[in-house]
């Protein structure tokens, strides 16, 4: 039988297997259960409002990501590109320097005049320790714990390493993996000025990266099938088959499992051999992430593009016009669990607009005239010491797995998503029909 891939979903990672497997001439099915493709990057209409289902940033050492984006033409102007920057108003403003690393972060760290040397020598005194053990601690533990032996000072904790933590792994310092957060800090502030950059989609989610690939998939030749939910996957004398596949008789010669994990352990319910595989995915732990948006009649216009936020409940605030032109909306990012999650969604609303209040305190701020409040319930896995990721390749030959929740060196990102993707697809281009 000749190679003919289905993929079932099309998130950042299942499209991103499309597009190379198509690249390279194999014959790709592609099938989504939503009507949008991006998965859980994607936009949502609401309102006359095109929003993203939670707002995201990208980063320069995302460089499969990019190199991605590139292939699809997509234009770079699309993304808002930051130097790495801490801004909490009042508090902290640290911004790199356009110099190599480490100096990049060493200057930046001289010239922000809230930070005492006290606090400066605790910074780079982290970075120097994972930099002698080459980014690897040998044993995992919490990130607070590596926080607490490198002697890191209150006000750095509170204002740059904790929030970085959530920002990235999307899990409470006491609880995230000190080893994954090496590796984000490694690939980032620990390498160059340009992958430490911040890069803010200046379009919907949908729009950067899922729209560009459809166009590249449609026109060669790989089918895009829209709400079209897949139930289960079989195997009959040798071929897949996919329950609810609109050509019932079609049959595979691999298979891409690319869904949110939570998904993919029902689709794999027809091999007793994957049993054990299913129990480690629904394991799992989930972690949320909230996004508030708010819609002002007037000028609200933020000090930065992103800044960070001391004493809210939300922690970082986005200032849309400055990256999509929409004046006088905002989005406020509320990563992880907390007791945040019990509150009803208007007071979320109403205590994300007192933050913004608050950063203009010479005025009176009249209510946003709307807001809207997303969750996603189950956004990331928790990224804690300890737990066990699947791998791509499962025990059932050519059946594998894509997604951010994949094992990795990396929490559940963007380019996480993407290299997993990547990496089922080559490993499918190593190992033909």
């Amino acid at each position: 039988m000749s190679t003919r891939v289905a993929i079932i979903g099309a998130g950042y990672a299942g499209l991103a297997a499309a597009v190379e497997l198509t690249r390279a001439g194999v014959d790709v099915t592609v099938f989504e259960a939503s009507r949008v493709m991006g998965g859980r990057a994607r936009v949502v209409e609401k309102d006359g409002y095109r929003l993203d289902n939670g707002q995201h940033i990208l980063l320069g050492a995302y460089t499969e990501t990019l190199r991605l984006l590139r292939f699809l033409r997509v234009n770079p102007k699309r993304l808002l590109s930051l130097p790495f920057v801490l801004h909490v108003p009042g508090r902290l403003n640290l911004r790199a320097a356009a110099l190599p690393a480490p100096l990049h972060l060493a200057v930046g760290l001289l010239r922000s005049r809230e930070l005492s040397w006290t606090d400066r020598f605790a910074a780079l005194r982290l970075i120097r320790f994972l930099k002698k053990c080459d980014w690897k601690l040998g044993e995992d533990y919490p990130v607070s714990t590596l926080l607490k032996r490198t002697r890191q000072t209150p006000l750095l904790c509170e204002l740059m390493w904790n929030q970085l933590c959530v920002a990235a792994l999307n899990t409470p310092p006491e609880q995230a993996s000190a080893q994954v957060f090496a590796n984000v800090l490694r690939d980032s502030v620990g390498a160059s000025a340009s992958a430490s950059e911040m890069l803010i989609p200046r379009v919907d989610l949908s729009e950067l990266l899922p729209v560009q690939a459809g166009v590249y998939l449609g026109t060669n030749g790989t089918a895009i099938h829209t709400a079209s939910p897949i139930k289960q996957v079989s195997l009959i004398d040798g071929r897949f088959f996919l329950e609810g596949d609109p050509g019932e008789s079609s049959h595979y010669s691999h298979v891409i499992v690319a869904t949110a994990p939570y998904h993919a352990s029902s689709l794999l319910g027809n091999f007793a051999e994957l049993t054990y595989l299913r129990g480690q995915i629904d394991a799992l732990p989930h972690e949320p992430i909230t996004t508030v948006y708010l819609a002002y009649d007037e000028d609200v216009s933020l000090p930065e593009a992103m800044i960070q936020l001391s004493g809210s409940v939300v922690q970082w605030l986005f200032d849309k016009q400055r990256s999509t032109g929409e004046k006088g909306l905002l989005a406020g990012v509320i990563s992880a669990s907390g007791p945040h999650t019990a509150l009803p969604r208007e007071e979320l609303a109403l205590q994300a607009h007192q933050a913004v209040e608050a950063l203009f305190p010479l005025r009176k701020l009249p209510a946003p005239r709307w807001s809207q409040v997303i969750t996603e319930k189950r956004a990331t896995f928790a990224c804690r010491p300890g737990v066990v990721r699947p791998l791509t390749i499962t025990p059932v030959k050519n059946l594998l797995l894509a997604g951010d929740y994949v094992n990795s060196p990396y929490p559940a990102t963007i380019e996480a998503a993407v290299r997993s993707g990547l990496n089922a697809a080559r490993q499918i281009l190593r190992n033909p029909a």
